[in-house]
């Protein structure tokens, strides 16, 4: 039997869709003439699933609803494939359905979950996948797709709190750089043009003020031009591998973001350890998602270098500890994990602590990013309102 996607018209002329198994396309039309339904189209789902694995990437709101819904689906007791039918039911997008349908086909033809999922490694991480191979190994993959979806939502409202924290931040700045602009651009003009025909001597703010204005209007466009051409350029600069490990290196040596960022990757790690020891993934094979899940390149040399010390035997604290990346705190906690046996509980600890300590930093960042905005913002204006000012005192002053 073949799944097939197809869409028709039923007896009112409504288009519905869905999902039907058949020997064939023939097959699949004719059980749809059966059902009075009128097919418009009849794709085997295999098919669509190797364009869908090319094209679509689930976004990470996608990936943690659909893992919540598959986590309460299979420890309400359904089967991996009636929870496939039940999420392609509710999926709300064809691109999802289409996904869904691609990964229930390769079950319906005798393929794991782990392999189903491995042909769509787009849609699904690599930590998603090592964690639902190890729930069919242990046979509790319920309980290791909850834990999936609980560890994506606390990444995704991390994510959300340092976007909606510097949200306000950005708009402020954003303003600011606008008022500036066309101060700078409108009003400043029309305002020394008086003076200038006065044929006295401008003040040094009022001179430098003026050559800065004309800058902006004659040649504002160019340097505009010239500062996304940087940024594109960078960008492709750092595609390439040696310049990107050069930049993560001085972002990391960087007073507050450096640790900042250290803290962030040490979270995910952590919590992607977690997941996978506990869910019976051996620690090798763990470090290696754990190592994937990070993105600044020296941490992942630092975990690869951890790797290959724990390969040799020796312990997982002792090796993290010597490639001097992570935070203190993590290398205790995993210590007394190790010594207990309760690494996972103790990895997934540490993790929470992380992620406090990053709510923490960012909301003490935002904090006093606000008024040291607000008075960069207030200090250019100053220096407007003085470089305009100063000639009508000056002439006040030779009146009198």
């Amino acid at each position: 039997m073949t799944a097939f996607r197809y869409r028709a018209l039923d007896a009112e002329g409504r288009e519905t869709a869905g999902v039907i198994e058949a020997d064939s396309s023939r097959g699949a039309r004719s059980q749809l003439r059966e059902r009075k339904l009128f097919p418009l189209e009849v794709v085997s789902v295999s098919a669509a699933g190797s364009a869908v694995s090319v094209r679509h990437r689930l976004k990470e709101m996608e990936l943690v609803l659909l893992s919540r819904q598959w986590a309460t689906l299979l420890a309400a007791g359904l089967t991996i494939e009636q929870a496939l039918v039940a999420l392609i039911e509710q999926a709300e997008q064809d691109a999802t359905r289409q996904l869904l349908s691609g990964v229930r086909s390769e079950i319906l033809a005798g393929h794991s979950l782990r392999a189903a999922l491995d042909r769509f490694p787009a849609a699904f991480p690599a930590i998603y996948r090592a964690s639902v191979a190890a729930g069919e190994k242990s046979g509790q993959l319920a309980r290791v797709m909850d834990q999936l979806a609980t560890y994506l939502e606390r990444r995704l409202a991390l994510r959300q709190k340092t976007q909606h924290a510097l949200l306000y931040p950005a708009i402020v700045a954003g303003v600011a750089l606008l008022v500036v602009i066309g101060l700078m651009t409108y009003v400043v003009p029309q305002v020394v043009t008086v003076f200038q025909q006065g044929r006295q001597e401008l003040p040094l703010l009022t001179r430098a003020m003026i050559h800065v204005s004309a800058l902006l209007r004659d040649w504002g466009w160019l340097m505009l031009v010239a500062l996304a051409a940087s940024g594109l350029g960078f960008a492709l600069l750092l595609r390439e591998r040696s310049i990107r490990r050069a930049w993560h290196a001085m972002l990391l040596r960087m007073p507050l973001l450096g640790r900042h960022l250290r803290v962030l990757d040490a979270t995910r790690f952590a919590s992607t350890l977690s997941i996978l020891a506990g869910s019976g993934v051996p620690l090798l094979a763990a470090l290696e998602a754990g190592r994937e899940v990070t993105e600044r390149l020296p941490v992942q040399d630092a975990i690869r270098e951890a790797t290959e010390r724990v390969r040799e035997g020796q312990s997982l604290s002792k090796a993290l500890a010597s490639v001097g990346v992570f935070p203190p705190l993590l290398i205790h906690m995993i210590a007394s994990g190790e010594a207990t046996g309760r690494l996972d509980e103790l990895l997934e600890r540490a993790a929470r602590l992380q992620q406090q300590e990053l709510e923490n930093r960012v909301a003490v960042l935002t904090s006093l990013l606000e008024p040291v905005l607000l008075l960069g913002m207030g200090g250019i204006v100053l220096l407007i309102v003085l470089a305009v000012m100063q000639p009508i005192v000056e002439i006040n002053t030779m009146l009198r």
